[in-house]
């Protein structure tokens, strides 16, 4: 793309050059009869190098131009590369809208159309792409939703319906990646597994082979509406064959595996039957000739039609030739307008100019609202009216064809009805009631979101405030956490394009007080490409009003969602940002928050001493405000960071108070979370049935909470304790289980938790060749992920493996680059689990004075540490590399006391092949 762009401005240079150096020649030619005064007259008597001299300069700039033109970068109309600017979000539908009466005829192109589908599905070919072109009003969205009603059918695995807004007044066209996001949340695909990132091009690419896989081998109807270029459709197409996509658009679209089928306006005699249909007057009624003159005023089209009839139907006492003077009378008002545009827009002036004043007031303010589709809340904040004053509003002007109904009682504009009704809103006081309406909408949402907030924020935790005047703000109701997220996904759209609004309107509080209240959601729900924009928005919306707490605020979450994506380096950067503005006022709970969330990644990244660091800072910070979720939460993590280092006493002690504040607050997840990580520090100091146990209990509490991603991690540590205890099988299954739940997830450190376990259950079931593949591709992901514990786990295993399959060079590399990771680390247990295997390397090898040195090491770290496993695994290499050197009969006090200590663990197969040796 970039290069054509360069050959092309280069073209234009260069025959620019070419036509510059031609008129010069004829100039010259022509000034011959005269003397060019001054130093023109020298130009004049070498016109050749002059003008060679300007072609050179031409040709120069066409280089500059060409080499600009490749440096730019690429950007997506309405949206910033980097993703800075306010996100948005497409409006799916799972099924169809619902069929209208204004269909008629259209008998031809129907024909066409599922012809054409019969043919490919008969053939087993793949269906083209349908696209639906014609002008505005015309009727192709009602065509091809009528055309998807008749041919549902045979698409039986679904039917998704996707508004592109290419030509929505006040919205800005649906961007390729945003609808993708939608699509695959609808195909139930869940939104955590979604690809996200700051490269617009790279997510789009990812999320539409996503898509392509979703609907590989289904038979599913996509109807694509509005597009405004054939580049926003492409990346949404199926790659499978049996999937169908209708394309509407006012455009003409263009590709060669592309079926076009322009909807023109109705034949008059077609026109004149909808009307009388519509009407609801007896054809012999009407006068066929007056009837013919008012569709064709209209331009046959189907909406001015309808509007057309509606208006008699409401007026019985009218006549056709009323209808006709009325109609001729609004054309009049209209005349400075294109012939074109008349047309239709006096059908809407005939009916809005027949509405009630306060149902015309209402229409009005509809124009302003930033979203797509809304119910009757929505309108009662736009309308400044009761929730059932707006339902009666909307039922009135769908009944008058002035809006569209949807599925779930909401409702839409037509986008000429939507351009019409901003254009009557305009003419007073236009800024002020565009401001005031968003401020209305703004405010509804401010308080709805604090209700659904109530249902799905964590027990104890910050809920962001409803808005000054909530009371007097009628919501839906929520009467659980299903509902609110159910309203939540519904209006997730609306929500961000109000956002959108607010900020293009400069109403930077709104845009800082929405982006908080819909990060609880955006944090669980995603997709987070989503929550980056709307943070970074807010976080630029505070800096404008000089909010610091807000800035810290949205700095903050921005980090945590940075955090959820594995982006770490972006995500310090984030929160040590937000650490900065809280200082700056001295807001002491948004520092703690912001130093927990920085140990936290600090944790993932093996930066112990920092992680321990800040969160001990946090704790300090929460005891003196009193604040108890804090602390837990500090607890918590500094429990885990503790467990990391090898503390593992200091650990139990963090997480242990962690627990009994948690349970004083009844926070479940809070509970679960130290109740599996005390069940980890358990396992590391050898009491399996203890761990096991904390691990149950953990794991009964996510699967109350309906919380599958933690669920997984319970299972892997279900799986570890299973497998130190001799069930192989049963480790196999539990950590299969949490890989298909990160899988789905799309939760990629946790899913190379669960490959990593699964190689070193494969090693010790004996098929090292697996276990080598599966703890590479862990390998790969925790690198990739910045994990430098993952990374020295899976060499340590890796090591293991390739010394079993003879691989003693990798082997060794292996255990050297895992050995520095954890010494950098302190992890002083981890340490002495590479020398242990290292140790045994070298024994197996006939190597076993170098063993000894190994195991001796080894021995010395896991006593330090209090790591039984560990010891006894040293105190087993220690006895066997005497019985080998110094021959049998030797060693068996260090034989002795594995023993014992591998009885006390409960691992029973070493103690069989222990006592096997000494018999």
């Amino acid at each position: 793309m970039r290069l054509r762009r360069g050959l092309a401005i280069a073209g234009v240079a260069g025959g620019g050059a070419v036509t510059t150096l031609l008129v010069g020649l004829v100039t010259n030619a022509v000034s011959n009869e005269s003397r060019w005064p001054g130093w023109l007259g020298w130009l004049q008597e070498h016109a050749w190098f002059s003008f060679v001299v300007l072609g050179v300069t031409m040709a120069g700039l066409t280089a500059l131009l060409a080499g600009l033109s490749e440096a730019r970068p690429s950007t997506t109309p309405g949206r910033s590369e980097d993703g800075a600017g306010p996100p948005g979000a497409a409006q799916v539908l799972r099924s169809l809208p619902r069929d209208t009466a204004a269909f008629t005829d259209r008998v031809g192109e129907l024909e066409r159309l599922m012809g054409s589908v019969r043919a490919s599905q008969e053939r087993g070919e793949g269906l083209p792409v349908h696209v639906i072109d014609g002008m505005p009003g015309v009727g192709k969205t009602t065509f091809a939703v009528h055309a998807g009603h008749l041919l549902s059918e045979r698409f039986p695995d679904g039917q998704l319906f996707v508004n592109l807004n290419g030509y929505t007044p006040g919205r800005t066209p649906v961007q390729a990646g945003e609808a993708l996001a939608s699509l695959l949340a609808a195909a139930g695909v869940p939104t955590q597994q979604i690809p996200v990132g700051d490269d617009v091009g790279a997510v789009t690419e990812a999320r539409a082979a996503m898509w392509r896989s979703r609907l590989a081998g289904k038979k599913a109807l996509l109807i694509l509406d509005n597009a405004s270029s054939y580049r926003q459709l492409e990346p949404l197409l199926p790659g499978g064959s049996g999937c169908l996509v209708l394309v509407t658009s006012r455009r003409r679209l263009v590709a060669s595996e592309e079926v076009v089928m322009s909807v023109e306006a109705l034949p008059p005699d077609h026109a004149v039957d909808l009307f009388v249909r519509l009407s609801g007057r007896p054809a012999d009624g009407l006068d066929r000739g007056v009837a013919d003159e008012l569709v064709r005023l209209c331009g046959c089209l189907p909406l001015g039609v309808s509007l057309l009839a509606a208006r008699l139907r409401h007026h019985p006492s009218w006549t056709a030739e009323d209808l006709r003077g009325r109609l001729m009378v609004a054309r009049d008002r209209l005349g400075e307008l294109r012939a074109g545009e008349r047309a239709v827009t006096a059908t809407f002036d005939l009916s809005y100019r027949d509405l009630a004043p306060e149902r015309q007031r209402f229409f009005r303010q509809l124009g302003f609202f930033p979203g797509t589709d809304l119910d009757s809340h929505v309108g009662a904040a736009l309308g400044e009216v009761p929730a059932l004053v707006a339902r009666r509003h909307l039922e009135a002007l769908y009944d008058d064809h002035l809006i569209d109904e949807q599925p779930g009682s909401r409702y839409r504009l037509h986008d000429l009805l939507r351009d019409y009704a901003r254009g009557l809103a305009v003419e007073g006081d236009s800024m002020g009631d565009h401001v005031q309406a968003v401020q209305r909408v703004c405010t509804y949402y401010l308080a709805a979101l604090a209700d659904a907030n109530g249902h799905i924020v964590r027990s104890g935790a910050a809920v962001p405030p409803a808005p000054d005047g909530a009371s007097r703000v009628e919501t839906p109701a929520m009467e659980s956490r299903v509902g609110a997220l159910s309203w939540l996904e519904a209006e997730r759209a609306n929500i961000l394009a109000s956002v959108r609004q607010a900020n293009g309107l400069a109403l930077y509080d709104l845009v800082v007080r929405l982006a908080a209240a819909m990060a609880p959601f955006l944090r669980q729900a995603g997709p987070w490409d989503q929550a980056v924009g709307l943070h970074r928005t807010a976080a630029e919306a505070a800096r404008h009003t000089g909010d610091q707490r807000a800035r810290g605020d949205a700095l903050a979450e921005l980090g945590v969602v940075r955090r959820f994506m594995a982006a770490y380096p972006q995500a310090i950067e984030a929160l040590n940002d937000a650490v900065t503005a809280y200082e700056a006022v001295d807001e002491r709970r948004g520092k703690a928050d912001a130093l927990n969330q920085l140990g936290i990644v600090w944790y993932l990244t093996a930066d112990n001493e920092d992680a321990s660091r800040a969160q001990a800072e946090a704790l300090s910070l929460y005891r003196e405000l009193d604040y108890r979720l804090g602390q837990a939460n500090a607890l918590a993590d500094l429990g885990m960071t503790h467990r990391q280092m090898s503390r593992f006493d200091a650990a139990v002690e963090a997480q242990s108070e962690a627990l009994t504040i948690y349970r004083e607050l009844g926070d479940r997840y809070g509970e679960a979370n130290s109740l599996r990580d005390l069940g980890v520090v358990h396992c590391l100091m050898g009491a399996y049935e203890v761990a096991a146990r904390h691990h149950r209990e953990a794991f009964d509490i996510y699967l109350e909470l309906d919380d599958r991603e933690h669920q997984a991690y319970a299972l892997n540590e279900l799986g570890v304790v299973r497998r130190l205890t001799g069930d192989t099988e049963g480790a196999r299954t539990a950590h299969s289980q949490a890989l298909t739940h990160f899988t789905e997830l799309g939760d990629r450190f946790g899913r190379a938790n669960s490959i990593r376990h699964l190689g070193v259950v494969e090693r010790a079931a004996g098929d090292a060749t697996e276990a080598i593949r599966l703890l590479e591709e862990a390998l790969d992901v925790y690198r990739e992920l910045g994990s430098r514990g993952g990374e020295a786990t899976s060499l340590s295993e890796l090591g293991v493996a390739r010394g079993i399959v003879g691989g003693l060079d990798g082997a060794v590399e292996a255990f050297q680059s895992g050995l520095r990771i954890l010494r950098d680390l302190g992890d002083r247990c981890g340490e002495a689990e590479v020398l242990n295997h290292w140790g045994m390397l070298l024994l197996n090898s006939g190597e076993p004075r170098a063993a000894r040195r190994h195991f001796d090491q080894a021995l010395t770290l896991a006593r330090d540490t209090r790591c039984p496993l560990e010891e006894a695994r040293a105190l087993e290499g220690i006895g066997r590399c005497e019985w080998t050197v110094d021959g049998p009969g030797h060693g068996v006090g260090s034989l002795r006391a594995a023993v014992t200590v591998y009885r006390r663990l409960g691992v029973s197969a070493a103690v069989d092949d222990i006592e096997q040796l000494l018999v």
